[in-house]
């Protein structure tokens, strides 16, 4: 379905760019993979996470952000609006993505073959900024969306 990622059919040369998904590409926030949440569809999780930071506070701005046309844009929205985002939302973020992702795996079928083919694997969220979700610059980040997908791959395993 996904090619390997040995492959390396995503990479640059002095003056050439070659690019191709890549194998764990579905466990990507910002895949093509629709979300069904919340009585509304996001064309990806990414949308659906930052669109959460405004539905209860400015129904406006939330549509805003199903309506980007990218997750890139969706999250650009969000930021020109970050101070007007949910007070609670250092609270309930980790809550918000693990619904997001569980309905993401039990949703897209690529996604789960995707994250069961991990197998005992542990899953690094990769972003070279984000310490938060992923392992940041230095590689000491937290994790938190490897350790949400492999808590939902554990449950899907057992």
């Amino acid at each position: 379905m996904y090619p390997a990622n040995d492959l390396n059919l995503s990479h640059e040369t002095s003056d050439t760019v070659y690019f191709f998904s890549h194998a764990f590409d579905p466990l990507n926030n910002w895949s093509p993979h629709q979300v069904k949440l919340w009585e509304k569809t996001f064309p990806t999780a990414e949308h659906a996470f930052h669109y959460r930071k405004f539905s209860e506070i400015d129904p406006a701005i939330a549509q805003n952000i199903i309506d980007a046309p990218s997750p890139w844009a969706a999250m650009q929205t969000e930021r020109q609006h970050k101070a007007k985002r949910r007070p609670d939302w250092q609270d309930v973020k980790v809550g918000i993505m693990e619904e997001i992702i569980r309905a993401k795996v039990a949703q897209n079928e690529d996604v789960r073959i995707c994250l069961l083919a991990t197998k005992e694997k542990t899953i690094v969220e990769n972003s070279p900024w984000d310490d938060f979700w992923g392992i940041g610059e230095n590689g000491d980040g937290q994790n938190t969306l490897g350790k949400i997908y492999m808590k939902i791959r554990k449950e899907l395993e057992e």
